[in-house]
């Protein structure tokens, strides 16, 4: 009889646990609303459980994929553990404390109660909203400290697992660059907020220089203490907007950009493919990570309608049939793929050696 791998046990019991206690969170809130805010429920969809085990072995196939990638070098198997969990556990009450403001703003329809002290004239008009309804939008450093922790309860504990997927086709196109030192080359993450996509790549990729931009200076304070820390080098983290990156053309050998698009109108999305076109070197390589979408995912249907009847997404609904092969493919982009882990699309692109 073959002995079980204790790590990759270790590894599915922590997958299980973050899901039921996902699970449970839902549960136990979606109740209290009810019996609170019963105004705030929103009209959504029915989902089957013939959808709820498509759902589930969905998640059951990435895990095993993400399992698969560690085991095989892609990067360590600790990352798949590290989580700030002692935090995590100090603000977990502080959720709890700020869904009874987030329940009257969705009642109310009240999408745009920003911070007072925020200049307004520093932002495009599309970033100043409460995006899922949460408190400060993306402006305050109470909004930044209960992000990465609300998204793994939102995805039943999967928003590393499907982050991760962007690091195999990342290394995969950083190899044009293989004959350079890999102190010397650059990757760029665009909307980086809180860092954890900065950090998943230092762990696969620990000699590179890395750059992170994001409109947040909340959300860049909250990943300077993730990621600027212990001896690492530093990340360079820089307040912009990524329709105008603050960098010279072809300065970075590789750009990502994670769950950024589906919160941009379409001409942002178009902007921000054609400013990551600019500043990658040619032989470099983007890589995009966002919602699935209905035509690469029609069986979900359902729960993508769902999400912004839910959340307040404003944009989303157009982004589920928006064609971001198309915007690649007119950037200049070649050598596009795309792939779907579970509720993340995935699209690897590289700009020719001869543009």
């Amino acid at each position: 009889m073959a002995i079980p791998n204790p790590i990759k046990l270790a590894y599915k019991t922590l997958q299980q646990g973050k899901g039921i206690a996902g699970l449970a969170h839902k549960e136990l809130s979606t109740r209290l609303m009810e019996a609170l805010f019963p105004d705030a429920i929103p009209t959504t969809e029915p989902i089957s459980t013939t959808l709820l085990m498509e759902l589930r072995n969905s998640i059951n196939e990435l895990e095993g994929l993400d399992w698969q990638e560690a085991e095989n070098g892609i990067y360590p198997k600790s990352l798949l553990f590290e989580a700030p969990w002692l935090d995590w556990a100090k603000r977990y009450p502080l959720i709890w404390l700020d869904l009874p403001s987030t329940w009257e703003r969705r009642k109310k329809r009240r999408t745009r109660e920003i911070p007072d002290f925020i200049d307004t004239e520093i932002y495009p008009e599309y970033y100043l909203q409460n995006f899922h309804h949460q408190t400060d939008g993306y402006l305050s450093d109470h909004s930044a400290g209960l992000y990465d922790l609300q998204v793994e309860i939102l995805f039943n504990g999967t928003a590393d697992s499907m982050r991760r997927r962007i690091l195999a086709p990342l290394k995969y196109g950083l190899e044009t660059f293989k004959s350079r030192n890999i102190s010397s080359l650059k990757v760029l993450d665009v909307a980086t907020g809180t860092g954890r996509t900065l950090h998943q790549i230092r762990s696969a990729i620990p000699d590179i220089q890395l750059l992170g931009i994001d409109l947040s200076s909340a959300y860049l304070r909250q990943a300077n203490q993730w990621l600027n820390k212990k001896n690492n080098e530093l990340a360079q983290l820089i307040r912009a907007n990524a329709e105008e990156l603050p960098f010279p053309n072809n300065f970075v050998q590789a750009a990502t950009c994670v769950f950024l698009l589906h919160e941009l109108p379409s001409k942002a999305r178009e902007n921000v493919i054609n400013e990551c076109w600019r500043v990658i070197e040619p032989g470099g390589v983007l890589i995009l990570a966002d919602s699935i979408q209905i035509n690469d995912s029609p069986k979900f249907k359902s729960v993508l309608e769902n999400f912004p009847r839910i959340f307040h997404e404003p944009y989303y609904k157009n982004y589920l049939t928006d064609d971001i092969m198309q915007y690649l493919k007119s950037a200049g982009f070649t050598d596009i793929t795309a792939n779907s882990y579970f509720m993340t699309r995935v699209w690897s692109a590289s700009k020719p050696l001869h543009s």
